[in-house]
């Protein structure tokens, strides 16, 4: 089967999934809303609320992942369509009450999201089995320098049903003899120099084998790179942070607006929060110097989760999450919420904080981790965040490094539409449990003060 013939099917599948999603939002629009508005629709207006209702949920069923039915476990699937319906529904909701000038019931629209949970459940359940049955694994090689375990991911993620790893081997090895990878559809390629990189890069090209590259921080960095014509010759210019003030200006006010929303609407919860955490007799907050734009320190502000003679002995450590003691039993319901992020929203209105960008990092940590890794002061060429792309994209205990690319892939594309997306995915991420999972206890320490 060619490419084009994979693609068009797997569209076809996907276009499915979003009429089934459509269906009950359909019924209804047109068994109660369709009755509320001022002004009766004709069928011109009736397609234009499902048309609507299309690019919504496809749009944001792409940020969720909602769609990603070769990469996605079927809950995982479920649950990326779950979060899209709801906030298409929520927006059309909204435009609904616009147009019918009165708040109306919320009723017909939770039943059609218990509908959309049935059809979500089943066209996942039959695209996962379908795309599985269709397309056999394909024949994979992974290719190693510096960085194994490849193979040990793939069988962790349960995608050993779509890649069937036949060959490992070192990039020493492979560049002997680039033929062993002839027959291979896959070919991974793991903490490699870019020369290596690149000779097995053209090779597969040439062979129409696709390639996965896992980046190295000057790869992240060159992809951001402005492409350009100079003395007759292709050029490519790289720089620092190259964001244009106009994305700075309507970043900063869109966080001013969402941060006094934010505190507005909040505002019940952080009282109940503050009380609860000073039920045990410390103070409701903790306060603590974090790092970022161009070094800079401020004082972030949380909801004290920790107990307050945390780190009596004056080691600050990482929190081992759940399995750590010195968590509270209130911050164990605020961190699993995220609750305890709410005042930093304060953070945000003030300008220390954005609401997307590299997490802060304490200075004393972030001098540890450049000792190991000098890159890691490249971060802090953009202001730090609420969210990032790490926190979206990664865990809690993925490792530094990895952080660090992740984080400069962000800050080598800025853009209002990315920050957008992070935001919306960060909302996937609140439920998740692995993504509030702590470090393994020792991996990272540093002098003083608390860590959440």
């Amino acid at each position: 089967m060619s490419k084009f013939q994979h693609d068009v099917m797997l569209r076809v599948v996907k276009i499915l999934d979003v009429l089934m999603i459509e269906l009950p939002f359909a019924a209804c629009w047109f068994l109660y809303y369709s009755e509320q508005v001022y002004t009766k629709f004709s069928w011109k207006g009736n397609l234009a609320i499902l048309a609507l209702f299309f690019v919504l949920y496809i749009t944001l069923g792409k940020v969720y992942d909602a769609f990603w039915m070769s990469m996605q476990r079927i809950s995982e699937l479920v649950y990326g369509q779950l979060l899209a319906a709801m906030a298409t529904d929520g927006i059309l909701y909204i435009v609904i009450c616009l147009m019918a000038a009165k708040l109306c019931n919320l009723w017909p629209g939770i039943a059609a999201i218990a509908g959309q949970l049935v059809m979500a459940a089943v066209w996942a359940s039959c695209a996962h089995k379908w795309y599985y049955q269709t397309f056999p694994p394909q024949r994979t090689a992974i290719i190693y320098d510096e960085r194994h375990g490849m193979e040990k991911l793939i069988n962790e993620y349960g995608l050993n049903h779509k890649y069937n790893v036949q060959l490992t081997m070192s990039a020493e090895d492979c560049l002997a003899d680039l033929s062993v990878l002839d027959g291979m559809e896959t070919v991974f390629v793991s903490g490699v120099h870019s020369h290596e990189r690149n000779i097995i890069l053209k090779y597969c090209v040439g062979q129409g084998i696709n390639m996965f590259v896992i980046p190295r921080v000057g790869d992240v960095i060159m992809s951001g790179a402005w492409p350009m014509h100079m003395f007759h010759l292709p050029m490519l210019r790289v720089g620092r942070y190259m964001a244009s003030p106009e994305y700075l200006f309507i970043k900063r006010a869109v966080d001013i607006i969402i941060s006094l929303i934010g505190l507005v609407v909040l505002s019940p919860l952080f009282l109940i929060t503050a009380i609860a955490v000073k039920s045990d007799g410390g103070p409701a907050f903790y306060k603590q110097v974090r790092l970022t734009k161009d070094g800079g320190q401020f004082e972030i502000l949380k909801f004290r989760s920790m107990r307050v003679d945390a780190e009596k002995d004056g080691v600050a450590r990482l929190s081992t999450g759940d399995k750590d003691d010195r968590i509270t039993k209130v911050g164990h319901i605020i961190r699993a919420c995220r609750l305890d992020e709410l005042p930093q929203l304060l953070n945000i209105l003030r300008g220390d904080l954005s609401i997307v960008g590299p997490r802060p990092e304490r200075p004393e940590i972030a001098a540890q981790y450049c000792e190991e890794m000098p890159e890691f002061a490249l971060r802090l060429q953009a202001k730090a965040g609420l969210t990032g792309y790490a926190q979206v994209y990664g865990k809690y205990n993925t490792t530094p490094y990895d952080k660090l690319q992740m984080d400069l892939m962000y800050i080598a594309h800025p853009s209002l539409v990315e920050d957008l997306k992070i935001m919306l995915a960060t909302v996937k991420i609140l439920f998740i449990p692995e993504s509030t999972e702590g470090v393994s206890e020792g991996q990272t320490t540093a002098m003083s003060g608390e860590n959440h």
